[in-house]
């Protein structure tokens, strides 16, 4: 299981090698769920990355509010750390807080666009895309 993103901004604090950052990473990575084969339908494909990334973007209404649930996947170990990434800092979030939430403002928080390539970077950038637009879309259908 993926800890909460607040635990993982500190974790990230704390660590200051960043050969253990990437490690972090993996080990985030290593934390989700073995993906369902659904995942990895081309609908799920995110566009711009490197890597093969699938993100599966849903609406819980179950509650009061409307909450994004995400679950993803690639066939990277780092970049499937920085999926993990997205799904703690988006997953069970009220639709408008996902819609408003800047993804990629947390990767540069952490560091990580001083120490990825930029074919990695623009890999996080597509993924971030890719949350905010459905997002917006899921709050848009919801109103």
């Amino acid at each position: 299981m993926v800890p909460p993103i607040d635990t993982i901004v500190e974790n990230f604090a704390f660590i200051d090698d960043w050969e253990e950052r990437y490690r972090y990473l993996i080990e985030l990575g290593r934390a989700l769920p073995p993906p369902d084969p659904a995942l990895h339908a081309e609908a799920n494909k995110v566009q711009g990355c490197a890597s093969q990334v699938w993100i599966d973007l849903d609406v819980d209404r179950s509650d009061s509010e409307p909450r994004l649930r995400m679950r993803g996947d690639s066939d990277a170990h780092i970049v499937r750390g920085l999926v993990a990434l997205m799904i703690a800092l988006f997953d069970g979030k009220p639709l408008r807080e996902a819609a408003e939430t800047d993804a990629f403002a947390l990767y540069t928080k952490l560091g990580l666009g001083e120490h990825l390539t930029p074919q990695r970077s623009n890999g996080v950038r597509a993924m971030a895309d890719r949350v905010h637009r459905d997002s917006v879309r899921f709050l848009g259908a919801e109103g």
